[in-house]
């Protein structure tokens, strides 16, 4: 074998070491990848930030000016609910859900301050509440442990309706609601969950007629 000859050979045979070696690391890297899925909400967080003290949300609390929660009767409430607390967002009192809710028909809606298409559904659920009168009780769920920031999003939206503070989204947990935002919870006055509707609503009309379909 010339010398030449034995030059190609070792060329040849480190090319083939470093392709073996790069369909190896493609393999292990494909391997070890996930197909893209539709984006879901995180998981369970804090029922608030830290910064989110009594006096740092005195100002946004006036500025928001909610209507208090729901108060609390001798009712035990839905079964799903019972030992499930929040946050009144309006005045920072712990709210015992099942008690609070008991007896009534509530529209829950479950939202985020950062979620778009909840933005746009808040102002639909407020004038969905004042054409239904005391028929029903929309009650508003936030789902992030950023007090501050839901409180200034409904001041500036000017949706005043009770509204629980539930960063660890106990509530979402308890009714197992999808892992989405918006969703609204429809409760019969029994307690029981007439619908569950894993979706965004553009009016009060849309809303009026789903709640009526889950009667």
């Amino acid at each position: 074998m010339t010398s030449r000859t034995r030059w190609t050979v070792a060329i040849l045979v480190a090319v083939g070491i470093l392709v073996a070696a790069l369909l190896v690391e493609l393999r292990d890297m494909s391997g070890s990848s996930t197909a893209p899925t539709a984006p879901v909400i995180g998981g369970p967080g804090r029922e608030h930030r830290d910064a989110d003290t009594p006096a740092a949300l005195a100002g946004p609390r006036q500025r928001a000016a909610l209507p208090p929660c729901p108060g609390a009767g001798d009712d035990p409430g839905p079964v799903a609910l019972r030992g499930v607390t929040a946050e009144c967002a309006a005045d920072g009192s712990v709210v015992d859900v099942a008690r609070a809710l008991a007896g009534r028909r509530v529209v829950l809606n479950l939202w985020a301050y950062w979620c778009e298409p909840c933005k746009a559904e808040l102002p639909a659920m407020a004038e969905y509440q004042r054409r239904a009168g005391s028929r029903v009780t929309v009650v508003t769920v936030h789902q992030d442990e950023n007090e501050t920031a839901a409180l200034l999003l409904l001041a500036e939206l000017g949706v005043r309706l009770p509204t629980l503070q539930d960063g660890r989204r106990g509530i979402a947990a308890a009714l197992r609601v999808p892992n989405v935002m918006p969703a609204t919870v429809v409760l019969a006055p029994d307690g029981s969950v007439a619908q569950t509707l894993p979706r965004a609503f553009d009016s009060a009309e849309q809303i009026a007629a789903a709640v009526d379909a889950a009667s």
